[in-house]
């Protein structure tokens, strides 16, 4: 189904899946306060969920014309869809994802803080519209927004709840999803470099100042090659200083979320074609689902 496809289901369900792991693995079996009950945690994930589809929609409207160079075959808007209709969504899209937003922020009694979901969706729109023609700078921007969908529990679910007696574990839970949206924001940023590398072509024809354009196809690939190697680095690290007594959950870290790395960095290595790139884009995604998964064991560490 086209609408389905613009929507970039996988991508949203392993958003949905981000955001479950961090309510049930991560806050939930900590038993302390939290802002959220169990419909203020889905108009939360309504809410995400709607405006990153929203900012697909947007993106793809936007790329119509690059996405004709770069992939003629998987072009929706204009195509499948109308661009019309694909506005309609758009605009349908940020419209229910705003309104779950104010949902959550008067469950928690916050009303003020319904300008974060304004604000993400404005940024996607400016991403979608102008940002991503910036060197680096529309990379960064939308894998903080990536990383937000972690960082959006500290403000609704944590900050509300917050009180004397449960502080350190408070922050303990704080600190966590913090090293976890840092995680997301590091693996996204490589992703979308990784993107750009392989869409060089269209990206060239439609303007876009992209690393890849601007220092070319093997320099933005030893880039991705050294920030693949530094964050295996980190990840043995902090398994070996860490998680070493925790057998299981080295074994996880070191293999489900390791492993995949050093394949990446090897296929990385020596990358030249279209096709390599977009495996590199698979496997980092790969090691984004293994990374958040990691979150099922956090009850043992404790």
């Amino acid at each position: 189904m086209p609408i389905l496809k613009l929507l970039r289901p996988i991508n949203l369900l392993l958003l949905i899946l981000v955001q479950c792991l961090v309510k049930f693995a991560l806050l939930e079996p900590l038993n302390v306060t939290l802002g959220l009950d169990t419909f203020g945690f889905i108009a939360l994930v309504i809410a995400t969920v709607c405006i990153a589809a929203g900012g697909n929609v947007i993106n793809d409207i936007h790329d119509i014309k690059i996405d004709r160079v770069n992939k003629p075959n998987k072009v929706i808007v204009g195509k499948s869809v109308s661009e019309k209709t694909a506005n309609y969504l758009y605009i349908g899209l940020t419209f229910t994802g705003v309104c779950a937003g104010f949902y959550v922020v008067n469950a928690i009694g916050r009303p003020s803080f319904a300008i974060i979901f304004i604000i993400i969706a404005a940024l996607l729109n400016l991403y979608a519209v102008k940002l991503k023609e910036k060197l680096l700078l529309g990379n960064v921007l939308v894998s903080f927004l990536v990383a937000s969908a972690l960082l959006v529990f500290i403000i609704f679910d944590i900050l509300p709840g917050l009180n004397e007696a449960e502080r350190p574990i408070q922050l303990l839970a704080t600190h966590t999803i913090i090293l976890y949206a840092g995680f997301a924001f590091y693996i996204n940023l490589m992703r979308e470099i990784v993107k750009d590398i392989q869409d060089i072509n269209g990206d060239q024809i439609g303007g876009k100042n992209t690393l890849a354009v601007a220092l070319g196809r093997t320099r933005s690939r030893n880039i991705v090659f050294a920030m693949g190697i530094m964050a295996l680095i980190a990840i043995l690290g902090f398994t070996y200083f860490y998680l070493y007594q925790f057998q299981k959950v080295a074994f996880y870290f070191v293999f489900f979320i390791g492993g995949p790395l050093l394949v990446f960095c090897i296929k990385a290595f020596s990358a030249e074609k279209e096709k390599e790139f977009k495996t590199l884009s698979i496997l980092l995604k790969l090691i984004m689902l293994t990374g958040v998964c990691s979150l099922f064991f956090y009850t043992e560490i404790l």
